[in-house]
C-alpha cells in the first residue's frame, strides 16, 4: 500500500508552534491574491448538520465581511450534486461523503478533503413492511433505487459484493435520494438504498425496514475544496475550517438545539431529526486521518470494478494518496482550544 502524504502532528507540539505564529503576527499559510476574491460559496446539506449549524449561526459572514467577501450558500441534495457544485465552480467548499470524493478525484477533479464533518450511519437499505424483503439476498432480481456516485450507491454496491451478488443481479434506479424514497412508497421499486434524514424519516413514521446496516460501509463526512482554491486563499480555507470546527464543537455542546436546526432545514420531525444526529452521527474527529485513508482504500477494488466508472488513465490508488490533507482541520483544533 501506498504511503499518504497527511502527516500527524503532535498536539502539544502543534500547539507551541501556533503560539509562535500568534506571537509574530504570521501564519502556516501565506494568503496569496486572497483579496481579489469577493465572494465566498459554501454548500450546506441535510446530511451534514454542522453545515446547518454553521449556517444558521451566520459565523462565516461575521468572519469575512471586514475584508469586504460575501457568502453565498448553496445547497447538496447528495454528495453526486455537491461534486458536480464543485467541479463547475459553483461552490468553493463541498460536503460529500469520503467515497464520492475519492470517485470524483480519480476521474480527474482536483480536490482536496481537509475537514471531517461527522463519522455517519447515514445509509442503510430501505424497504417496505410488506415486500417480504429481509436480507440482501433476497433483492436478486429486485428493483432498487440509489443515486449514482453517492455513498448509498456504493454501500448497495459492497452489500451486494458481501452477498455473493453484484449489480447485475438487480436493476438500479437511478434518482435522487428524496426521489428514491417516493419511488418506494409508491411501490415503484422494491428497495432503497436510503440516505437520512429522509431514511429516519420513514422508518419512524411508516415503520419502513432498514434490513441491513452496515455502520463500517459508510464512509466519512467529508470538506472538500479545488487546489486552485487551497493555493490562491489559503487564508480563506483555514478560517472556513476554523468555523466548521467552532460549529462541530458547538453541536456537540448543544445536541437539541442542533437537532432543532436539522429539523427546521430538513422540514422533518424533531424525533427524526434526534434519530439522525443524536445516533448516527459521530462528530468526535474532525481530522481526515489514517482511519480515513483505511477506509477509503477498502472501496478501490470496487471503484475499478463498476463498469465505465473511471477513464482508462485513472489511478484510484494515487488518488486516494493526493487527497486527504490533515493539516488544516490540526490548525483549526488548535486554534479553537486556544480561543477557550
Amino acid at each position: 500500500m501506498r504511503t499518504t502524504s497527511f502527516s500527524l502532528v503532535p498536539r502539544r507540539n502543534a500547539l507551541f508552534l501556533l503560539a509562535i505564529f500568534v506571537f509574530l503576527g504570521l501564519s502556516s499559510h501565506t494568503p496569496v491574491e486572497s483579496a481579489a476574491l469577493t465572494e465566498i460559496r459554501l454548500d450546506y446539506a441535510t446530511y451534514s448538520p454542522v453545515s446547518l449549524v454553521l449556517k444558521e449561526k451566520g459565523w462565516v459572514e461575521e468572519a469575512l465581511a471586514p475584508r469586504g467577501i460575501a457568502v453565498k450558500w448553496v445547497f447538496s441534495i447528495g454528495s453526486a450534486h455537491a461534486n458536480e457544485h464543485l467541479r463547475s465552480r459553483a461552490v468553493h467548499f463541498a460536503s460529500m461523503a469520503g467515497a464520492t470524493a475519492l470517485n470524483a478525484r480519480a476521474q480527474g477533479v482536483p480536490l482536496k478533503t481537509v475537514y471531517i464533518f461527522s463519522k455517519p450511519e447515514w445509509t442503510a437499505l430501505v424497504t417496505r413492511p410488506d415486500t417480504g424483503i429481509t436480507s440482501v439476498t433476497d433483492l436478486k432480481g429486485k428493483r432498487v433505487a440509489a443515486y449514482v456516485g453517492t455513498d448509498p450507491w456504493f454501500f448497495l454496491l459492497r452489500a451486494l459484493e458481501e452477498h455473493g451478488l453484484s449489480s447485475r443481479d438487480v436493476t438500479i434506479i437511478n434518482i435522487q435520494h428524496p426521489e428514491g424514497r417516493l419511488a418506494l412508497e409508491r411501490g415503484e421499486v422494491d428497495a432503497w438504498a436510503g440516505l437520512d434524514p429522509h431514511m429516519a424519516d420513514v422508518e419512524l413514521k411508516s415503520g419502513y425496514l432498514l434490513f441491513y446496516r452496515n455502520p463500517d460501509f459508510n464512509t466519512y463526512g467529508t470538506l472538500n475544496v479545488l487546489e486552485e482554491t487551497l493555493r490562491d486563499h489559503p487564508d480563506i480555507v483555514q478560517e472556513v475550517v476554523r468555523l466548521y470546527e467552532r460549529a462541530r464543537r458547538w453541536t456537540i455542546a448543544h445536541p437539541e438545539e442542533a437537532a432543532q436546526i436539522l429539523a427546521e432545514y430538513g422540514r422533518i420531525d424533531l424525533d427524526v431529526a434526534r434519530k439522525e444526529l443524536l445516533e448516527r452521527n459521530d462528530l468526535s474527529d474532525p481530522v481526515p486521518g489514517r482511519h480515513v485513508y483505511d477506509t477509503l482504500a477498502a472501496i478501490i477494488p470496487l471503484l475499478k470494478a463498476i463498469p465505465n466508472n473511471l477513464p482508462r488513465w485513472a489511478d484510484p490508488e494515487k488518488a486516494l494518496d493526493e487527497l486527504l490533507v490533515t493539516e488544516w482541520a490540526q490548525e483549526a483544533l488548535l486554534a479553537e482550544d486556544a480561543a477557550l
